[in-house]
């Protein structure tokens, strides 16, 4: 399939499909007579996974060594899970941050008892007055 039909069936750019096959994270395509690139099964798989891996969070090094670790089926899952467990760990820490930035958010609008910006508290807390 040439990079058009790959990057429309895994909702990925063109360019970006260039990118991983330059950063060696897709493999290089074969090339056609006219010289487009021909992308096969396995390529669609591998960006798939990469995609995946993407919303879930992982980093582009964790992708890599997840596409490695992905190349051992004979392996335990023991490294697999280490990665999986870090980036959880990873994830909770956003939420925490998040969490304490929602309750900060609402107190400044709990706090915020005038009509006009001259005298509202939230701008005052932003430190502008």
């Amino acid at each position: 399939m040439r990079i058009g039909e790959l990057a429309k069936a895994t909702g990925t750019k063109a360019e970006t499909i260039r990118y991983y096959e330059r950063e060696g994270i897709l493999p290089a395509a074969d090339r056609t007579d006219s010289n487009y690139r021909d992308y096969s099964s396995g390529h669609l798989a591998t960006l798939t996974f990469v995609r995946r891996a993407r919303e879930l969070g992982f980093s582009m090094a964790q992708v890599r060594e997840l596409l490695v670790l992905s190349d051992h089926d004979d392996k335990p899952c023991a490294d697999v899970d280490q990665l999986v467990q870090r980036q959880m760990a990873e994830v909770e820490r956003k939420i925490s941050d998040l969490t304490s930035l929602r309750v900060e958010l609402g107190q400044m609008l709990e706090s915020c008892e005038s009509d006009r910006v001259g005298e509202c508290r939230i701008v005052e807390s932003l430190g502008r007055r």
